[in-house]
């Protein structure tokens, strides 16, 4: 009787691996977490031992730098986005008619001045990740509280279209720079993964932009620190559904409505 009970028991727990694996990667909690770690925890083109969240805390005003033409259309691209990323994060997000009084700038420019736009917004260290890159973005964290402080997006336009890479310039950069800063093949599919085909935010980037603002996870958290709360936030956006409504939460984006397939 005994060995019966167990051998049922393995192959419960066998059926029910399978269906999980079986799940769209946006539903299962395990590769949810991993592709977190993978994307807001590891930094491209840095060396930084420890890494730690960063997220802003406070309301992003943005200011855009038109160098080329068609700024109605690049304008009205990124307020798409951002209205989309205001949703997602509750983080308040308003466009300014004045640098100073800006925190995140924006550029589309042409490929003859970004480098020169990228030393002096973001350094010369900088310089050297413009090779094999289509666009960029950098971010200025605050030393103790690790909250993110300022944001600089560069999009050569001339660039970016010349490689169809235009739309996803826009999605890419700005999301990123609201501290989900890695590129991984740890994440699919994902704007965050080069293999992935579509440039809008698809339902994993969704859930892990509102794991990322949740208030429980705190800039400056650690990996060791962000393992529990991490794991309660995902039962519970599982229990609620949350996790299903990422695909309809998807399709409904503002830039979608607009400008999708």
């Amino acid at each position: 009787m005994q060995w019966r009970l167990l051998g049922w028991l393995m192959i419960t727990m066998s059926l029910s691996n399978a269906a999980l694996a079986e799940l769209p990667t946006w539903e299962r909690p395990a590769f949810i977490q991993n592709a977190f770690f993978h994307v807001a925890l590891e930094y491209e083109f840095t060396s930084v031992k420890t890494p730690r969240l960063a997220k802003w805390t406070h309301p992003i005003r943005v200011w855009f730098k038109h160098d080329v033409g068609a700024q109605a259309l690049h304008e009205k691209m990124a307020r798409l986005h951002l209205t989309h990323l205001e949703q997602l994060t509750h983080i308040p997000i308003t466009i300014v008619n004045q640098r100073a009084d800006a925190n995140f700038i924006w550029y589309f420019t042409r490929q003859s001045q970004w480098r020169k736009i990228i030393r002096t917004e973001l350094g010369e260290k900088a310089l050297k990740n413009t090779y094999g890159s289509v666009c960029m973005f950098g971010v200025k964290l605050d030393p103790d509280s690790h909250e993110i402080r300022h944001a600089t997006v560069v999009i050569p336009v001339d660039q970016a279209r010349s490689h169809g890479k235009l739309l996803g310039c826009i999605i890419e950069e700005s999301t990123q720079a609201l501290g989900l800063f890695n590129d991984s093949e740890q994440a699919y599919p994902s704007i965050f993964n080069d293999k992935t085909p579509d440039d809008f935010l698809s339902p994993l980037d969704i859930v892990l932009l509102e794991l990322l603002y949740e208030p429980t996870l705190q800039p400056g958290m650690t990996t060791s620190a962000l393992q529990q709360p991490l794991k309660q936030l995902l039962l519970q956006y599982q229990q609620q559904g949350k996790l299903k409504q990422a695909l309809s939460q998807s399709k409904r984006a503002p830039i979608i409505e607009q400008f999708g397939q």
